[in-house]
């Protein structure tokens, strides 16, 4: 009965209201009534016997007036000391004033005694009450620290290092609800003894934490934002997932307008957070106002960009939203996603394939988009060098049916999404990623220089890999260690750029805001990440050591596979934009009928299925394009 009674004690959100009061109503009595017998002691008066019944009484009225006034038994007193003393502070003031004038009224003392009276009377109730709560908030942590079990997981705030809390008393009690905040971490040495009303605690090496961490029950870490977590990457981050602590982080603001993240769930910190790069700015005032009103296309929008381009367009107040992708399950989820996070927009998800001239055409009579987005591909290297023909049917005469349906039905902008692939490329991917941009090229200068009617301004984007895309490296080491391992590498100096999936999304809002058709626009994807480093951090951070726990095993390149990929932004090759991160590609132009009579040839061959002579071909047209660790080598020489 005893522990049922303490455990209400210590799990109780604050403590009864009216009691507060009713405590409150009796310090605040005894406060009076010690200050004017002090009075009496030092000046001797003689009316006071007389009085002290008025003065009782009007001490008990004015203490329940003031409170109920200033509200000052309703705060949740653990969770607010400094709201409260002021509402303490404020509450005795005016019980004062209320003692002062009715001493006045009734009493026969001078003036200087009553105003030297109340004034006692006005800084003993502010210390008492004051002093009650410090005892209660002491109390309740004495018995949940050293007696009880916390209900509660402990939780310490990862310290940015400049001495200013980062986390306001708000936001701790609106989104941390579910922790027991323990205070605050920093590595290094620390001047700060506190933040607010919460310890600092230091630590220099991984020792140090350890002992810390069991000798507090940490259970999580929370860090404030991306900056945060990329700064500890390799320190506390590493020390919490060594001893398995439950990492959180404070989401990006776009991600919280975008519906992906809630609060009131804070995110888990994952493996890409690591490796992402500080949150984009992008004009999204200029984006919205383009975007505001306009029917959209987007296809492939089930895949792992084209879903992220819906995602973020949702935020734009968007006329129409058509998603188009041949992937039914993908669709049905993205569709139910959509529904649960926008339900304002108005969306149609469309099945079709974008090789059916027939299906795509419909799209574009029923809806009339003003705008596409083309990310409907084939992508992964190694199966294509093995279907080629599928890629280039795909990739290449698929991309020339929406792009001519575009011109056709008067689309504003046709945004394409490429790949990194497409610079000098060493297999068949790349290859036909690099043909569709040639062909939408061709087509809007042809359309610019008045060959063929029309209005569309094309665009391409190009980027590198994407973190946690379908069939990407990450999902794969997460399904290799929930298996236990191995963790396979092609190859051990194999190196990738990488950026995340909605930083490569607003870059190319960005870009389509910023062309005005024709550009190739490529992305500053930051420094390649060798992949073996990639799979050694992984492993630690699930809290399990490389080679011990869990093997690392290399087998060999994959077809078509480079091992480093071609930068994408260099100042040969490229032209700054007014965004760093967005250069302008200096790319050769191509002549539009040589182009669309080539693509006739290819997508005959494609159908018939006559690979080798298909992948000749594409090398024709391509002179750059040299096949690596691929059956294809043979036609370069």
């Amino acid at each position: 009965m005893c522990r049922t009674l303490f455990d209400k004690l210590v799990g109780a959100r604050y403590f009864n209201r009216w009691v507060v009061f009713f405590i409150d109503l009796v310090l605040s009595f005894v406060a009076t009534v010690a200050a004017w017998l002090i009075l009496n002691y030092v000046f001797s008066l003689g009316a006071f016997k007389t009085e002290f019944l008025t003065l009782s009484i009007t001490a008990v009225m004015a203490t329940a007036i003031s409170s109920y006034i200033f509200k000052s038994y309703t705060g949740i007193i653990r969770h607010s000391p400094f709201t409260e003393v002021g509402r303490i502070m404020c509450m005795s003031l005016l019980k004062a004033a209320i003692i002062v004038v009715t001493m006045f009224q009734i009493s026969k003392m001078p003036a200087k005694e009553i105003i030297i009276g109340a004034t006692f009377d006005f800084f003993l109730t502010l210390f008492m009450l004051s002093a009650c709560r410090v005892v209660m908030i002491q109390t309740y942590y004495f018995l949940v620290d050293r007696v009880g079990i916390p209900k509660k997981d402990k939780l310490l705030i990862i310290d940015n290092g400049e001495g200013n809390a980062p986390v306001s008393d708000s936001f701790r009690k609106e989104y941390l609800s579910n922790y027991q905040v323990e205070g605050y971490l920093r590595a290094g040495r620390s001047n700060h003894l506190r933040i607010g009303q919460y310890k600092v605690y230091s630590i220099e090496s991984e020792g140090d934490f350890r002992k810390l961490v069991h000798r507090l029950h940490i259970r999580a870490l929370f860090f404030t934002g991306h900056k945060t977590v990329k700064n500890e990457s390799d320190r506390l981050v590493k020390y919490a997932a060594n001893e398995k602590l439950k990492m959180l982080f404070l989401p990006s603001i776009d991600e919280v307008l975008q519906g992906k993240q809630k609060l009131r769930n804070l995110p888990e910190l994952r493996i890409e957070d690591l490796l992402g790069r500080d949150e984009i700015k992008i004009n999204m005032d200029e984006i919205a106002e383009s975007l505001k009103g306009k029917s959209v296309l987007v296809t492939g929008a089930a895949g792992s960009i084209g879903s992220e381009i819906c995602r973020q367009l949702c935020t734009f107040g968007l006329k129409d939203l058509i998603l188009f992708d041949s992937a039914e399950t993908p669709m049905h989820n993205i569709r139910l996603e959509l529904e649960e996070k926008f339900p304002d927009v108005h969306f149609e998800p469309v099945m079709g394939d974008i090789r059916m001239g027939n299906r795509v055409e419909s799209v574009f009579r029923r809806f009339h988009p003003q705008m596409v987005f083309h990310a409907a591909a084939y992508k992964h290297v190694p199966l294509m060098e093995e279907n080629p023909c599928e890629a280039v049917h795909t990739n290449v005469y698929g991309t020339r049916i929406v792009a001519n349906m575009a011109v056709k039905y008067g689309v504003e902008k046709f945004v394409m999404i490429s790949t990194d692939k497409a610079v000098n490329p060493a297999n068949v991917m790349g290859a036909s990623k690099r043909l569709a941009e040639v062909y939408v090229q061709s087509l809007g200068v042809a359309i610019n220089n008045g060959s063929i009617e029309g209005r569309t301004q094309f665009i391409t984007t190009r980027f590198g890999n994407v973190l946690g895309s379908n069939g990407s490296v990450i999902p794969r080491f997460k399904e290799q260690l929930a298996k236990g391992g191995p963790l396979t590498v092609t190859h051990p100096e194999i190196t990738r750029y990488f950026m995340t999936i909605p930083e490569a999304c607003r870059l190319v809002l960005e870009a389509t805001f910023m062309g005005k058709g024709g550009e190739i626009f490529v992305f500053d994807m930051g420094t390649p990440v060798k992949i073996v480093d990639l799979a050694r951090r992984m492993i630690e951070f699930s809290g399990l050591e490389p080679g011990k726990d869990i093997e690392i095993k290399f087998t060999g390149l994959r077809p078509g596979e480079k091992l480093y990929e071609e930068l994408l932004a260099t100042k040969e090759n490229t032209i700054p934009t007014e965004n760093k991160k967005i250069m302008r590609a200096k790319v050769r132009e191509y002549d539009y009928n040589v182009v669309d009579n080539a693509i006739d040839e290819l997508t005959d061959l494609a159908i018939k299925v006559e690979k080798v002579e298909m992948v000749k071909k594409m090398k024709q047209i391509l002179p750059e394009y040299k096949s690596m660790n691929s059956e294809y080598e043979k036609l370069d020489k």
